[in-house]
């Protein structure tokens, strides 16, 4: 009896050191969140230059970091919010001590549209009558367009400026798949649907080739004409010194052919920072990052109950309610909310995906559709917004798209894997016992029949023609007409404002004022949705899934993105709304 007193009396004892030690874990993970989301604001002084440094990666909006993952010392790459960057250029128009922007551009990766959107943000800047300048030890072609709006370029004696076109580079598997003995059983609807591409050609189709000319020159016509304004070359110029590579061009020639206007380092655009405000020591010039930036106040403050709310949707479209990516009852919820919120009225859809599960998108279609009946919804497209991006985005009041948006690629897909090649290969063999005729269907160790095979084309048809139908009825567009220019085929925001897929032709600014005007509110506040994750929840989360991705995003690298795709369309729904692969254009 003793004994097992005293073992109790220490298990309890033992028990309470615990509860004290994690109890002390979590009140110092604590300490430290408030120090890394301080709510304190920076304090402007004059003199001030905002410096925009152009590193890591761009997205729509950078969610609340992981403090397990920060403590750890988390090395992954930087994010930079596409909201943050351009509320910061906003905040330094208006606020009188702000002097200035100074650019300084690094390795920045960046979709296009994304860029457009910061840029056409500077431009408007610029009607303060402030300056604009910026420096690179080397021009990425993302940078450089973004920074040719600058009023002085400047660029490293010693450095490069990349100009080389557009080109999109798909991998195809067919051949890989054959030797290990996997067959893709593939259905799909569309001409130009070219997602399953990969999988069943060893090259690009003469459709696929045409629609990709077709968008990456309507995208460089873009490039190459906003820069031609700003820097006074003609386009016809450009395109030669493109041609004669000119990334290896030295920094003399760069400036002598227009594209820069002056070589200096680092120390001298520090230098030269003086000269423009007026000041003779360094220690007066003094710079405002973008985190500095996000904390400081807006010049107006709305006092309005009105709200527009602008609802996030970036990445992959899949069933179910997890927070990456565009989840349908995750989604769902967020949408029902805002329709019950009797402040909000009106909402900007932000969309920025390349689709994916077709189930999904139609259980997002139908929220959107239901809020629209009783508060205005303008979609804002970003980098993305096709095949299930279009679909969610079809039935909105208003679409707008900047003119580099890729959208449209309105068809289906489905796709079977037969692995049974493999499993002879290695020695294996099934065999089955059935009920009934179709008791295994589906079964990956054989080839699909051809009565199943007919089965899920005419499934994958009534899909098509839902989503047509759905396209048809939110965009007022005959359902034949439609038919002739959906078949899978990607447009960018130029084309798709010609043949009826969008409305206008911009950026967040103007599907705000869009979003005012149709609710008939002069004044309004803004407020952001999905709420991001507090430190608390990011904390308390499932941290295996976080830590095996940064693991994976290290080793895979470029390669990823192939990865997480596949991944997606293995473990959702197996009918795909969804680009034409993964889509880089640099």
């Amino acid at each position: 009896m003793k004994g097992g007193f005293l073992k109790s009396l220490l298990a309890s004892i033992l028990g309470c050191f615990i509860v004290l030690g994690l109890f002390f874990l979590v009140f110092f993970l604590s300490l430290a969140a408030l120090s890394f989301s301080s709510d304190e604001k920076y304090s402007l002084r004059d003199n001030t230059v905002f410096t925009l440094k152009l590193e890591g990666e761009l997205v729509d909006r950078v969610q609340e970091s992981n403090p397990l993952l920060a403590l750890l010392g988390d090395n992954s790459e930087v994010q930079m919010g596409l909201d943050d960057v351009l509320s910061s250029i906003k905040k330094a128009k208006e606020n009188d001590k702000i002097k200035g922007i100074y650019i300084n551009a690094g390795m920045f990766y960046a979709p296009y549209a994304s860029l457009k959107e910061i840029r056409d943000q500077l431009i408007d800047f610029k009607e303060s009558g402030k300056f604009i300048i910026s420096y690179s030890d080397t021009y990425t072609q993302g940078c450089y367009y973004l920074s040719s709006v600058a009023d002085k370029v400047i660029i490293n004696p010693q450095g490069h400026l990349d100009i080389h076109g557009f080109a999109a580079q798909p991998m195809f598997y067919k051949g890989l798949l054959e030797k290990v003995g996997i067959e893709m059983q593939i259905f799909k609807v569309g001409t130009f649907k070219s997602a399953v591409e990969p999988f069943m050609l060893d090259k690009m189709s003469d459709a696929n080739r045409e629609q990709v000319s077709s968008y990456l020159n309507s995208m460089w016509s873009v490039f190459t004409g906003e820069v031609s304004e700003a820097r006074g070359i003609s386009v016809d110029k450009i395109n030669q010194m493109t041609d004669s590579l000119i990334t290896f061009k030295s920094g003399e020639e760069l400036v002598k052919a227009g594209l820069a206007d002056t070589l200096l380092y680092e120390t001298g655009v520090k230098e030269y920072l003086k000269t423009l405000l007026k000041v003779e020591d360094e220690e007066d010039v003094r710079q405002a990052s973008l985190k500095n930036m996000t904390t400081v106040p807006c010049a107006k403050e709305s006092k309005s109950k009105d709200i527009i709310a602008v609802l996030y949707a970036e990445g992959g479209i899949s069933d179910g309610s997890g927070k990456e990516g565009i989840t349908d009852k995750r989604f769902v919820k967020e949408i029902e909310k805002l329709r019950n919120n009797d402040d909000v009225k009106a909402v900007v859809f932000r969309v920025n995906s390349p689709g994916g599960s077709a189930y999904a998108s139609e259980q997002i279609w139908k929220a959107i559709t239901d809020l629209k009946a009783e508060k205005p919804v303008v979609v804002s497209m970003g980098n993305y917004a096709a095949s299930g991006g279009y679909y969610i985005s079809c039935s909105a009041s208003k679409i707008i798209a900047q003119p580099n948006t890729l959208t449209g690629s309105i068809g289906i897909f489905g796709m079977f894997p037969n692995v049974e090649g493999l499993t002879k290969k290695l020695g294996l063999t099934t065999d089955v016992v059935t009920t009934n005729k179709y008791a295994d269907f589906g079964d990956v160790f054989r080839p699909m029949r051809t009565d199943e095979k007919a089965i899920l084309q005419g499934y994958i048809e009534r899909g098509y023609d839902l989503f047509l139908t759905r396209c048809s009825e939110g965009r007022g567009i005959d359902k034949a007409a439609l038919d002739s220019i959906a078949q899978g085929r990607v447009w960018t925001g130029e084309q798709a404002l010609k043949i009826g897929l969008v409305d206008a032709l911009g950026g967040m600014d103007m599907a705000i004022e869009e979003a005012a005007k149709l609710a008939n509110l002069e004044d309004y506040k803004l407020d952001s949705f999905p709420r991001k994750t507090d430190f608390f929840e990011s904390f308390m989360s499932n941290q295996k899934e976080e830590l095996a991705t940064k693991a994976l995003k290290e080793y895979l690298g470029s390669d990823y993105l192939m990865f997480k795709t596949l991944k997606e369309i293995k473990e959702q729904n197996f009918i795909q709304a969804r680009m034409p692969y993964d889509i880089v254009v640099d």
